[in-house]
């Protein structure tokens, strides 16, 4: 990863963290409830799809302070749904991003109101930002509804929960992590470009570009819970295999899903390419979700 990249992703972290914290900090609620939302927000992560949203933004414009609501919006979602996932009643995670899940510190019925909140706040941010008119925040809000809701994220859970204890075909796998993980980062790729002003066309091959990142993803992860270093990645590995979730490497051997990851690797380029995106920062954001291991 070069120096310029490694620059770009942590000062955007630090941009979006001090927002985040701000964005939670000034609310005038419980203090159980902010102290909880505030828990799982600062409990860092890679902020890898509101980053994306920024760099989709860049590679069309300047002046990124447009996409600010939408970043925050997209990584309390993002938040929320982590927080639900290490539910006993879902995933029963006791760890997240090497830290006790928020269930753990506070208590089940806290963390299930703090993701609530954290959900329906995010609305609330975007369709109270001053810097966007009110075109786009219908827009907005409503690509963010469908992505996050039941014909996405929410979704693909279910899907990948009824997956368990049975063998999905790769087709199958497909279509759970597209709703699961790719759709919120659909929505990041489109929503900056949009307010950026991306042509139609730029939108469709971004819509595709997405569309494999989101597996690009989903790929890394699967082979990070068989081979991660637990430090690094802040929770336990093998936790898919007691799962007996569907997973690339259960489906195609690790050496099989490292292949299949480089087929969605090269459809991606090829739709940035398409996009006139090919010299932006989701190039080289397309090899980082490749290759991280954490």
């Amino acid at each position: 990863m070069s120096r310029e990249l490694i620059g770009y992703i942590e000062n955007s972290k630090e941009l979006l963290q001090e927002a985040l914290h701000q964005s939670l900090q000034k609310l005038l609620i419980p203090e159980q409830l902010k102290q909880s939302m505030l828990y799982s927000i600062n409990a860092g992560g890679k902020r890898l799809r509101p980053i994306l949203l920024m760099a989709s933004y860049d590679a069309y414009a300047n002046n990124n302070k447009k996409v600010l609501s939408s970043c925050l919006a997209v990584e309390m979602i993002h938040t929320y749904s982590l927080i639900h996932d290490d539910l006993p009643a879902m995933d029963n995670d006791d760890y997240r991003r090497g830290k006790p899940t928020n269930h753990k510190v506070f208590d089940e019925s806290t963390a299930i109101l703090a993701g609530d909140a954290l959900l329906t706040y995010s609305f609330e941010i975007i369709a109270e930002d001053p810097l966007l008119n009110d075109t786009q925040k219908v827009e907005i809000i409503r690509l963010l509804s469908a992505c996050g809701g039941p014909t996405g994220m929410v979704g693909g859970q279910i899907l990948d929960m009824e997956a368990e204890k049975k063998s999905a075909t790769l087709e199958e796998l497909e279509r759970i992590h597209t709703l699961k993980t790719g759709e919120l980062i659909r929505f990041a790729i489109y929503t900056g470009a949009y307010l950026a002003n991306a042509s139609k066309e730029q939108l469709n091959y971004l819509t595709d570009f997405a569309y494999y990142l989101g597996l690009i993803f989903q790929v890394q992860d699967d082979i990070l819970d068989v081979t991660g270093d637990e430090k690094k990645l802040g929770k336990r590995v093998g936790s898919d295999q007691e799962n007996e979730k569907s997973t690339y490497p259960k489906l195609l051997g690790i050496g099989g899903a490292m292949k299949q990851k480089e087929i969605y690797v090269e459809k991606a380029k090829n739709a940035l390419e398409k996009a006139n995106a090919e010299d932006s920062y989701l190039m080289a954001l397309t090899d980082y979700f490749s290759n991280r291991d954490y």
